[in-house]
């Protein structure tokens, strides 16, 4: 079936997965402990990067600075294991419920979102 093709209620109420790429080839990926149900980062996903996390278990992400496919952990050893992957209703967002081995953050924080905004100011939120 060409993706054109696919209508709006096979796509939003069907059993088929079809991915549903914006114009740069990319879907959000959401990843999620597992455990805390705690938001840990947000990142996009090529059609490479869906197909290695699904091929091996480890979150794999797209690097738009990089221009490459990304496997999370690679430098720093702290893997994102794919336990779960739901899919939007529309089909352009994954969250990924994951097993984090080691702070999700570049930062060194457990999670991306570790500031809250208050008024005009980023405040450090407890981890």
């Amino acid at each position: 079936m060409v993706m054109s093709e696919v209508s709006k209620v096979e796509r939003e109420l069907g059993t088929v997965f079809l991915p549903r790429f914006d114009a740069q080839g990319l879907l959000i990926a959401i990843a999620v402990d597992t455990q805390t149900r705690d938001i840990l980062m947000v990142a996009y996903m090529d059609a490479e990067a869906l197909e290695k996390t699904r091929e091996t278990g480890l979150a794999h992400f797209h690097s738009r600075s990089r221009g490459r496919l990304w496997l999370k952990g690679e430098t720093s050893g702290h893997f994102l294991r794919v336990e779960e992957m739901l899919v939007d209703c529309d089909q352009d967002a994954l969250e990924l419920r994951v097993r984090p081995e080691g702070p999700a953050c570049h930062t060194g924080a457990r999670s991306c979102f570790y500031r809250k905004l208050s008024g005009d100011l980023l405040i450090r939120v407890a981890e």
